[in-house]
């Protein structure tokens, strides 16, 4: 990652201002704030802004004055409480907002999320950057077999050359020719004076998707942890978890107790329907039970087994 000395001026500029406030600020997320995280090989994440700490969850949740209790193990008990029995309005009394620059195609899945309130670079009024996003190799994959949606074994040696090579090719030409329809170089200044430049609206569209955005996300708490409980698990596509793994980093510095809690029953725990929870309490009592017996589906048996870790599937 790569900032421009305008923006590492301008982080400088937010990182030296001092306010005073009687708002409940969060020491740690302090320390981080403005900075610019990286993520992939161009993009980041900044946390520009927040409101709340976990004493404002608790604070909501009695509807009282002042920051909640003085013990923080009674928050902390409080807390958990919310989030075992799904109580969840209190985590939307505290909002934070980042400002993130990522690849194209990760801000169409990112977007999916339909929970928060966006402002992306626009590239009608400006020209985009001239950064590509691309894969390092580890990362290049085949498609998988079993998941129409995933990767699979990871391609190697001169198959993925060619790849890294075509995606570069690919973008470096449909940037060139973006700048030659604006008759506009990334840098502002003009290649022809005596051509008209191509509106940016229509030009942008000739872009790949690995051409790096930006844009302000603010969200508040409770729709940060649904976004995290599915961009942070391993079965999201990786350069979309490398964000959310840095935003759970954030949430962590924000609101300890809370991602303590997350962490346990969101992250780390598991949902068993009711024919589920029939068959663990069958093999709590050392009965045996298959596939055949169970009701469930051969996807909802093995995803049963896996979350218990259960090696035997024919127990």
């Amino acid at each position: 990652m790569k900032l421009t000395k305008e923006q590492s001026q301008d982080i400088k500029d937010q990182q030296s201002q001092k306010n005073i406030t009687k708002r409940v600020t969060a020491h740690e997320l302090e320390q981080i704030l403005y900075e610019a995280i990286p993520a992939l090989d161009h993009g980041f994440i900044r946390v520009i802004d927040y409101m709340g700490d976990d004493s404002s969850i608790v604070q909501s949740a009695r509807v009282s004055y002042g920051k909640g209790t003085k013990k923080v193990s009674t928050d902390s008990g409080l807390i958990k409480y919310l989030m075992r029995h799904w109580h969840s309005t209190p985590f939307e009394m505290c909002e934070i907002k980042y400002h993130v620059k990522l690849p194209i195609f990760i801000a169409r899945q990112w977007i999916r999320h339909r929970t928060a309130n966006v402002n992306e670079y626009s590239a009608r009024y400006s020209i985009l950057d001239k950064e590509f996003y691309l894969p390092e190799p580890k990362n290049l994959a085949a498609q998988s077999i079993a998941n129409r949606q995933g990767r699979g074994d990871v391609i190697e040696g001169e198959q993925a050359k060619e790849v890294l090579e075509l995606l570069k090719n690919d973008a470096e030409r449909t940037y060139d020719n973006y700048e030659n329809m604006l008759n506009q170089k990334f840098d502002g200044s003009t290649i022809d004076e005596n051509k008209k430049g191509l509106a940016r609206e229509l030009a942008r569209m000739n872009l790949t998707l690995n051409t790096y955005t930006q844009w302000y996300w603010k969200t508040d708490l409770l729709n940060l942890m649904n976004f995290l409980r599915l961009r942070a698990d391993h079965h999201a596509q990786y350069e979309i978890r490398v964000y959310a793994d840095i935003m759970l980093d954030t949430l962590k510095r924000w609101v300890p107790i809370t991602y303590d809690a997350f962490m346990d029953y969101r992250v780390g725990g598991t949902e068993v329907s009711a024919k589920g929870k029939v068959i663990i309490q069958k093999l709590l009592k050392g009965e045996e039970i298959n596939l055949e017996q169970s009701g469930l589906s051969q996807r909802e048996w093995n995803e049963l087994m896996e979350a218990f870790e259960i090696t035997d599937k024919n127990v």
